[in-house]
Parts: C-alpha cells; structure tokens; sequence
C-alpha cells in the first residue's frame, strides 16, 4: 500500500474501508459501477470472467475490476456462493450535496456484509431449506453451539457433550461456523468439510456475550427463555449475534426469541444414516430425486417445506407428540374434501417468515407488503376450514392463527394494488394515503397546467391582460408586465428585470409554486419513500405475531402434505409404543417403489423384529436380490413412523426407537488417509459404542473389506457382541454373504436366518424379492457377473475355477466342518468379551471336549501332514515345529473361531514351505 502522500483521496477512503473488513471482497460504489481494487479486482476477474483492468492511483497501477450497480444481485449470489464474504460499500450522501459542500469525495460505508450463513438476498436462499450460521465455543468437554437463520428470525442454543458436536451438526448443515482464532491450526474434530469464519478472540467472553443478548431481548436476564443456566452456549450465541450485527448493518427485531434446543427430544442420526437413508440428498446426484423428502413433499408453502424437513431430519422420541401428529395426520387424511380446499387456500400464502424478516430488517419493498397483506387475507379461510377439526395438534395451531385484520386495512390503505419493484420509482403509494402526496402528483402530473392556471388568477387580481408567465434558467418562473401596465402591477410583485417594453417580477408565492413544479417529481418520490419507511415500521411492531402465524401454517401444511402423501400412496397410520417390538407387515420402500417401471409391482416383505426373542436377524441371499432395499425400508417406516408419518405397509407396530445407525456399502476417505476398510471399521465402531438396546441398527456387509477369513471373523464377533451385551443388544437387520454366518441361529436364541428368495433356471438367476425363513447357501455371484456382461469365456473359466475350489477345499470346508462340532459345546461368555455357545440340541451326541478330541483325531486322517523331506532328505525342521503346535493347542479352550484361526495360521505356513 503506497503511502497517504501519494494515494489518491478516492483510494485513501477505499483503503480505509477496506482495513475495516479484512477477509472480505470489498465492492466500492463509484457512480453506476461497483469497483473492486487490488487483490479484490483479481478475485472478482477470476471468478466472474470481468475484464482486469488498471487505475492510476498516485503514480501506481492499482488492478481495477467493477460492474454496473445494477448487476449487484448477479454477481453478489456468485460470488457468495463460491465461499466469499462480501462487503457492499454504498454512497451515504447524493454526490450534488456533495459537490454543493465542495467536498474532495463523496461519504461512502459499507451497509451489509453477506455471507453464506447471514444473508437476506432471496437468490442467496433456498425457499425450501433453512439457512443456518453457527457459533461453536468450547469449554473442556462441553460444546457451546448457537444457531440462527436470520432471513426466518429463529435463533437457539444447545450445550452438548463435545462428542456428539459432529452429529449435531449434520441435523442443520450449517452454511457457516464462527469460531474463535485460538484455534486456527487447532481444529477440533467434527468440523470438517464446513466453512469456518474465525473471530476475535475477546468476541468470545462471556460477559461481552452475555450483555449483548440482554441489551438485543431487552430483558434483565435470560431466565424467562429458559437458557439462564446455559452459560457456555450463552458465548456462542452472544459471539453469533455480534458476528450478525456486524453483517446486516440492520435492525433485527425479528430476531425475537432465544430457546434451548433439546437434542434428547429428537432420534439421533449420525451423518452415516441420514447419507445411506437417503433423507433429503440423493446418494448418486445429490439432489432431492429418489430422497425420501422428495415423496412426502406435497407442501404448499416454503414455510411448510422447511418446517418439513426439520421433521425429517428430527424424528420424534416423546411417544405422546408422535401420536397426537399421527392422530392429525389421519383426521386430515379422512377430511378429504376439507384437505383439499385447505391445499387450495395454503397455495396462496407467501412466505412469511422471510416476509417479515426482510421488512425488520429495511430490505423489503412495496410488494413485499403486498404480499404480506394477501397472505394474511387467506389465514382467517385456513382457520374455518379446521374450524370442526378435534384433534388436539390441529385445534392448537388453529388457536395459534390470526389475520390481523388491522395491519391487512393499514397496508391496504397505503400501498396500491400493484406496486413496482423499485421503491425509489415512485407510484407506490395511493393518493387518498396522503394529502401532500395527492398535490405533489397533481403538480408533477399536470404543471403546464397548473401554471397556466396561476396566470389567469394572476390576470383576474391584477385586471392586467396582457399579463403572463414565463421561465429562465437564470432566475426560473417569472411574471412579465408590460410597461403600459406598470401601474397596476401591485406591491407584492418584486422586480426582478428590466426589458425595453417590460418588466418582469417574482412573488414569494411564485418561488413556492417554482418549488413546487420543479421538484415535484423528486420530492414524490421522496415523500412515497417516507411515507413506505414509516408504513414498513409499524409492519415490523407485527413481527412476532406474524410470526407465530407462519409456525402455525408450517406446521398445518406438514400436516397436511403427510396426509395428502398417505392418500396418494396408500400408507397406513402405524401403532406407536414404547415396547422393544418393529412389526411391519408387507412393508415396502416408499421411495423405490415410486420409481419402478409402469405396471413393475413392488414385491413387500414382512419384518419382526423383538429384543426378546428375533433381535438378530441374518439376511443372506445374492447381489441384486433386493437384500439392501429391505434394510433401507425398514429404517425408513421406522422413521417415518416417530416423524409423525403414514407408512407404506399393511401393517405396522413400531417400539420406539431412540437411535438408527447404518452401516451400508464401501467407499474410502482418501483425503483423510482412510481406506474403504478403514472406513468401514469406524462405521462399525461407531455403532457399537453408541447404540443401546432400543436402537435399530442396519448392517449392509460388515468385513467385506479385506481378507475372507479376517472379514468373516469380524463379522462373526461382530454378531456375537451385538447379541451378547445387554447394552447394546439392539434390534439388527445384518445382511452378509458370509453364509457362515447362518451357524449362528442354532448357537444363539435370538438369532435368526432369512434369506432373499431366488430361483435358477437354465443357469440364469431369477430375483424373488422376497423376505423367506432360512439361510441361502449360494451367493450366485457368477451370474450376476454374466448378467452384467462379462464375457462369457471370463464368466466361464470362474465356474471352473469354483467347482476346483468347492472340490479342494479340505483346508476350509472339513475343518469349517469340524468346528460345527465344537459348536455344540457349552462355552461361557469370557470376561475379554469372546461369545459364549450355549447347549443346544445339537449338542446332545457329546460334549465339547469329546467333539474337540474327535477333531484331533480325525484331522490327520483325513489330510495327513506331509513329512516336508524334500529330495529325500530328513524331516524338515519347520514341519517338527508345526507339529508341536499341534500337540500344545488346546483345544479345548478354543473358540469357534479362535480355531479357525488358528487353522488358517497353520495353512499359512504349510504354504511357505
């Protein structure tokens, strides 16, 4: 930066604007364009493809980049939108007064700064998703989160444990976090993939903070928003608030309410589930197609979608709110007639809460209130139509609505049917609003005419015919006398110019009429501007009923949407209780089955699932057999069931579920050095230190990462701790090609085998689809391989490769074999955590010990050790040592699968010899 000498005064002023907002794109207003300077001027021409120009600044080239001011609400969202915070610096004075003043420059300040998380522009917005900055303080182990979106004036706090931070998150996909600059090079985990804006320090004390919320409430304490206790998020949200203030340059007096989010009233989700479930982003385009908010959207306001969505993301744990939305839901699917005209009259309800958030904060206009006023026209028609309706949930939301029929007169009286966009255009106002208004458009409608009418008044006082009215430049209206009527020309005339035959003169009362006429238009437009500000103002005193008005209808609108939806599809209203049962009969995947081919039938699937008896269920069967789909709908009816939903089944009995965890497919995390295995393993981890028994966990492959044998073992003891620890003895959907698995039904008393119907015919797989008792035993993985198109010399070299495998393969098949036998032992739950093999009636030809020893004795006549004397040599060592392993195993001792195990180890090297 050069140095105060030899800036220019219009680059020392940008310059000093610009050290009031570092780390922001600064756009400087210079008459119609916004100039950016410097690094600026190289950012913008990058990101919007505007010609990188220079400016002479001093003696220095300073890069230069801008565009009209009239592209602003172009080239603002794009460049919000590739992760930039803005800073909009306006002219704060009219460059004529300026001028007037003999001012170097005109006054310029910067009025908002936008960024992802805190903006007001509606191309910046989704009208169906929230847009949410947040503030996240630490203290030890507890996180401080605030959370707000100011274009819908909401804004809470929760305190939660530091651990559960990553998941709280992923429930808001927040568009920004604040965060305090101690911990750049620090970051806490959870934190990831968002954007992070880093504040001052002293931003984040608490007695800054705390005042700040007081002085915004206006209140002596937060004791009556229930957050007086909540002392580290009361940082994040006085750090939130500051950072919002400091944006919006506004007023926020639609940010009215502070509340505590309570995250114990919701099911948890982990950010897994909610991608592999497919709630609100498809896993393929990542849109909204094939989601499950795709289907149950039949909203017919923006306020309605948002509020939807929230419930998605949120299902409900409190078994009497999730039955009083059920008990909506369906008198509004039974009203038909009356859900329809409720659609009819929601279709025409603006957006309230952005309506009322932009009139707050002075960025609405004249049809801004136009809308509101129609808005409110149809809340007192949504009223009657509930008005017989006796659920609880529906007579509550119906009591929560108001047309404020005052503030429809108000605005009514004041703004004309059709107002034009531009607030500084004029012609928004009525006439009957305003007395001065009516004359000044009189005036500036009709000034020819006014002034040809003062003449004649003129003419009429004076009795001077030849009187009349003219203009200059020089001195503007004027009234011209002949000198053979000077004698008449009375007192109050000031002469003004002499002329050869005339003299001309002005009144007061002309200069007033000047003033009039020649301002007229400017001041019309003035005044409008006036008389909108103060109408908008008393708008704004509505906020908070207005407001509540739009809960109210989002929460109608959901209601109705689920209703509509359960009409279109032919959902059933499900049993909801608090016992450890999930009986869904003839369930079926309420997103697949809208997208199947016209006239291709869902096939349904019954699922039980108990905690008492069938808590484990293995599913087995081949690839493409629909294994997948039937874990996916089962999380989603369950879901959709404490969401407050119809479910598409016959029938379905739902035990509440505090948690759903998934663990479905394969991908890696290259950029944090995680594999696809490794991946997987967190996946599992997290579910096994998380869930307790009245989750629902959904396992899609578990171990299918590396080796058979180590995934297999994985998978096993996997099983096995799920069935074993109270804890998390959870109800489990685990679908697996390990077919080994199904060993575990005669071992376990909660176990169950299912299996995907298939059937063969002429060396062709035919898919079922459908949920039957019983394990596969054949994963027909070669003909699903042939039905996508390998060749068929590869297809058919595979079913040779696996006939040799299933004919030699006495190092796995007999001893897997032999170990069904140690299975029908009785082995005790060790204190390291390994399975315990209860007796069952397997077992009654022998003990464990018997089936051990009859292990060890026929191993070696079935496959004798060979004696390694290569080129007939002695013995080799190696194989002396892998006897005596054998001599020194116990089995006795031994697990199912420790003796795999152990069995491999020996295969192992046996083939290094």
């Amino acid at each position: 930066m050069k140095s105060s000498k030899s800036e220019t005064p219009l680059m020392r002023q940008y310059n000093q604007i610009k050290a009031r907002y570092p780390g922001t794109v600064l756009l400087f207003r210079v008459g119609d364009f916004y100039e950016t300077f410097a690094d600026d001027a190289i950012t913008i021409s990058k990101e919007l493809g505007i010609t990188l120009t220079k400016r002479n600044n001093g003696g220095d080239q300073t890069p230069l980049a801008g565009f009209p001011h009239h592209s602003l609400d172009t080239y603002l969202p794009r460049l919000v939108k590739r992760g930039h915070r803005v800073a909009v610096c306006d002219q704060t004075e009219d460059p004529a007064e300026a001028k007037a003043a003999k001012k170097k420059i005109v006054d310029r300040d910067v009025t908002e700064v936008v960024t992802p998380g805190v903006t007001l522009n509606e191309k910046l917005l989704e009208h169906k998703q929230n847009n949410y900055a947040f503030a996240v303080h630490w203290s030890g182990s507890t996180a401080g989160v605030a959370f707000s979106d100011i274009s819908t004036g909401e804004f809470a706090l929760a305190q939660l444990d530091a651990r559960e931070l990553k998941s709280f998150l992923t429930l808001f996909a927040p568009a920004e976090i604040l965060l305090s600059k101690k911990l750049k090079g620090n970051l806490p985990d959870g934190l990831d993939g968002y954007m992070l804006t880093y504040q001052e320090e002293w931003i984040f004390e608490h007695d800054y903070c705390y005042q700040l919320l007081l002085d915004h409430f206006q209140t002596h304490s937060l004791k009556g928003f229930g957050v007086e206790e909540l002392t580290i998020a009361q940082v994040a949200a006085g750090a939130l608030l500051h950072y919002i203030k400091e944006n919006q340059k506004a007023s926020l007096g639609h940010i009215r309410r502070i509340y505590a989010f309570e995250n114990s009233h919701f099911m948890m989700l982990d950010a897994s589930t909610k991608r592999n479930l497919e709630l609100t982003a498809s896993l393929q385009q990542g849109g909204t197609e094939g989601t499950l908010i795709s289907i149950l959207d039949e909203t017919q306001t923006a306020m309605g979608a948002r509020e939807l969505r929230k419930w998605i993301m949120r299902p409900l744990k409190n078994l009497r709110d999730i039955r009083r939305r059920l008990d909506a839901v369906e008198a509004l699917f039974k009203a038909h007639e009356i859900r329809n005209s409720l659609r009819d009259e929601l279709e025409q309800i603006g957006d309230l809460e952005r309506l009322i958030s932009r009139i707050s904060a002075g960025r609405a206009n004249a049809r801004d209130l136009t809308q509101l006023r129609l808005s409110l026209e149809r809340i007192l028609p949504v009223k009657m139509l509930l008005q017989k309706q006796e659920s609880p949930l529906i007579v509550s939301l119906r009591d929560g609505l108001s047309g404020l029929i005052e503030l429809q007169e108000r605005i009514r009286e004041a703004i004309v049917d059709d107002p034009p966009a531009s607030l500084r255009d004029g012609g928004i106002i009525r006439e009957s609003y305003s007395e001065e208004l009516r004359e000044i458009r009189d005036i500036a409608r009709n000034g020819k005419r006014y002034i040809a009418d003062i003449q004649k008044q003129l003419i009429q006082e004076t009795g001077i015919n030849s009187l009349k009215l003219g203009y200059n430049k020089v001195f503007g209206y004027y009234i011209e006398v002949t000198k053979v009527h000077q004698e008449k020309v009375p007192d109050t005339f000031i002469r003004k110019q002499t002329l050869v035959n005339a003299e001309r003169y002005i009144t007061p009362e002309l200069k007033e009429i000047e003033e009039k006429v020649l301002s007229a238009e400017e001041r019309m437009s003035t005044l409008e501007y006036e008389l909108f500000n103060e109408l908008r103002m008393q708008v704004s005193e509505y906020a908070e009923q207005i407001q509540q008005n739009a809960a109210s209808i989002a929460a109608i609108d959901c209601l109705q949407s689920l209703a509509e939806t359960a009409f279109l599809f032919n959902y059933v209203k499900p049993e909801v209780d608090d016992s450890t049962v999930i009986d869904i009969k003839g369930g079926r995947h309420p997103v697949v089955e809208r997208s199947l081919p016209l006239g291709e039938p869902f096939i349904p699937n019954d699922i039980f699932l108990d905690t008492e008896t069938e808590q484990l269920i293995i599913i087995t069967g081949p690839n493409m057999a629909g294994k997948s789909i039937i874990l996916r709908q089962t999380g989603l009816i369950v879901l959709m069931a404490q969401v407050g939903c119809f479910v598409p089944a016959q029938h379905a009995r739902i035990g509440l579920v505090d948690k759903i965890f998934t663990r479905v497919g394969a991908s890696d995390n290259l950029a944090a050095g995680e594999s696809t295995f490794l991946v997987e393993m967190n996946e599992a981890a997290n579910i096994l230190n998380n869930a307790t028994d009245k989750s629902l966990i959904l396992l899609d492959e578990v171990g299918r990462g590396t080796s058979t044998f180590d995934g297999l073992s994985i998978a096993w003891s996997l099983a096995e701790y799920l069935h074993n620890q109270p804890s998390v003895a959870a109800r489990t959907l685990f679908a697996t090609h390990y077919h080994e698995l199904n060993e575990l039904e005669s071992m376990y008393e909660r176990v169950v085998n299912f299996n995907v119907q298939v059937k063969e015919h002429e060396g062709k797989v035919i898919f079922m689809r459908k949920l039957v008792k019983g394990g596969a035993d054949h994963s027909y993985g070669i003909q699903v391989a042939g039905m996508a198109g390998l060749p068929k010399v590869v297809i058919s070299r595979a079913q040779e490769i696996l006939h040799n495998l299933e004919q030699h393969s006495l190092d796995i098949t007999n001893k897997h074999g032999k170990l069904n036998e140690l299975r029908e032992g009785d082995e005790k739950l060790s204190s390291n955590g390994t399975a315990s093999l209860p007796e069952t009636g397997a077992a009654a030809a022998g003990t464990r010990k018997k089936a051990a020893s009859s292990l060890s004795q026929k191993i070696p006549k079935q496959q004798p050790l060979p004696q390694f004397d290569l080129f007939g040599g002695a013995p080799d060592p190696q194989a002396e040592k892998i006897k005596e392993k054998l001599r020194q195993a116990d089995l006795n001792t031994m697990t199912p699968i420790n003796a795999m195990l152990f069995l491999v180890e020996l295969k192992k090297e046996i083939g290094q010899l």
